[in-house]
This record gives C-alpha cells, structure tokens and sequence, in this order.
C-alpha cells in the first residue's frame, strides 16, 4: 500500500517523540572523531511545508511541535538540541533525513530509502544534491538488508514504516533479524504506534526483538491522551537495540517535560525501561 503521505502527520507528538531520540543518538555517536553512517528504512520527503493544504487539514502540528517551540522556557539539553533544529527551519519541519543531514559531519554518510515515487522525487529534491547522501528508490524493508553492513560500518538505522497493514510490523522484524545478524554491532532505533484498542500492536515487536542476540534493548514510550477503543493513536514507542551509553538519563528529563507540555488528558504518561540492559 502507498497512499500513506507524512504531511498530513509531520510534527506531530510522535514526531516530537522519535525525532527527540534521533538527534540525542546522533549527537552520542558524534563524540567520536571516527565517521558513520545514518541509515533511514522510510525516509518519506524529508521536509515537510507546516503551512500546507495536507498539514492544514489534521492541524496534528498544532498539538505536537507547535506546542513546544511556543514554550522554550527552561528546556533539559536533549531537548533544546533539537528545538534549536527545527526552529532553524522556520515554517517547515524537518523530517528524519533533513534532521541527520544537518547534523551530520562532512566525514558521514546517509543511505536513505523511499519506494513511494512522489516522495522519493520530494526526497531528492529536499536533501539539495549533498554528496554525502546515497538515495534509493526501493522498498526500506528489502533494501536494508542488501545496504548492511555499511561502509563506515560504525553508525545507526531508523526504521518508521507507517504501520498502515499489519504486515508492516512482521516486515520491520523480518528486516532487523536479517540487519542483525549481517551487522550486529549498529544502534538501530524502531518507531511504532500506539493505537485504539482493537488495532494496537504496540508490544509485538518489543517482544520479538528480546529473543534476538542484542547487547542492549531500551523502550521509550510517550502517550499524550487516554487509549480510545476503535480508532486513534494516542501515544508511540521508540526501541533502540544497542543504546548508546546513558541515553536513558539524557533523555529523562526531556521525556517529562514533552509528557506535561503535550498532555491532552491525564492519561498521559511517559515510561522508559531496559528490556536487555548490557551488562
């Protein structure tokens, strides 16, 4: 299926969510003077007009990244880095791609896949012709195994399908079993949603990558609202197999401040817990 178009999604909470997370890692891998790749499964446009006919029509912004950039008051670390990046954005927001493209070095690379044709055009034309930056038209799910290891092989995975069939969770555990076992030394992080309850999966793919041979495992989860019973999401989860070390106290105080500014109801929450902790 290829209807799904970020616009209609871009800044929303869990954008605020997974976007938190990306930069935080990237800035930890950057603490090395040694070069790496960032590797985007689902790239989509890579920047994303706030002001547009799409982003108009669910206002979902005005309920995420909105939010914070008009509260900048006394902001933890992790969470001014990225503040600061998608302010310097003015009235777009920056998908994943453009996100790792500005804050990526000179010596790293990008590989960033898109099957949908309209998005990987936008895609293409959105990242400016930067050399460091590989672009396949190709399905992120096969692609990714066929890209691994890497060359540097030091760096980090995004994989954020949209999650629009079921299939799509089987797929995303497929890819990171294949991913794995080729190049088991990446950071690979997982974005998935949480859903109204007859459609939410948010556990599935948690528990599959337990059993798989990883040094660590670290599930982030935000929710913004109470978890309705047949349609919505509410909330979305971050999985990062192979964490770099500390991120869960660096990104704490983050977390809680976007659970208060974000909050809809008071069911929401934010909960972090180590399902593989490294010894």
């Amino acid at each position: 299926m290829l209807s799904y178009r970020h616009a209609f999604h871009a800044g929303n909470h869990a954008d605020v969510l997974k976007h938190l997370v990306l930069v935080q890692v990237i800035e930890k891998l950057k603490q090395k003077n040694k070069p790496f790749c960032y590797i985007d499964s689902h790239s989509g446009a890579g920047l994303y007009d706030l002001f547009s006919e799409y982003a108009r029509k669910t206002g979902e912004s005005e309920q995420g990244i909105s939010k914070l950039v008009k509260n900048p008051t006394d902001l933890p670390a992790a969470l001014t880095n990225y503040i600061n990046l998608i302010d310097s954005h003015s009235r777009f927001y920056p998908g994943s791609p453009e996100i790792a493209r500005q804050l990526l070095r000179p010596q790293d690379k990008l590989i960033l896949m898109e099957l949908h044709n309209n998005e990987v055009r936008n895609l293409k034309n959105n990242m400016q012709n930067d050399a460091r930056c590989a672009i396949h038209h190709r399905d992120g799910f096969e692609g990714l195994n066929a890209i691994v290891p890497p060359e540097p092989r030091r760096g980090l995975v995004l994989i954020d399908p949209s999650y629009e069939t079921k299939d799509d969770y089987e797929k995303t555990i497929v890819a990171l079993t294949q991913a794995i076992k080729k190049w088991a030394t990446g950071i690979y992080l997982i974005w998935y949603p949480m859903l109204a309850r007859q459609r939410d999966q948010s556990n599935y793919i948690a528990e599959a990558l337990v059993s798989l041979p990883v040094k660590s495992l670290l599930k982030i989860e935000l929710a913004v609202s109470e978890q309705q019973e047949d349609y919505g999401m509410h909330g979305s989860g971050m999985l990062i197999v192979n964490a770099p070390y500390q991120i869960d106290t660096e990104l704490a105080a983050s977390l809680a401040y976007i659970k208060n500014t974000l909050a809809m109801d008071d069911k929401a929450y934010c909960q972090m817990n180590w399902l593989i902790e490294s010894a």
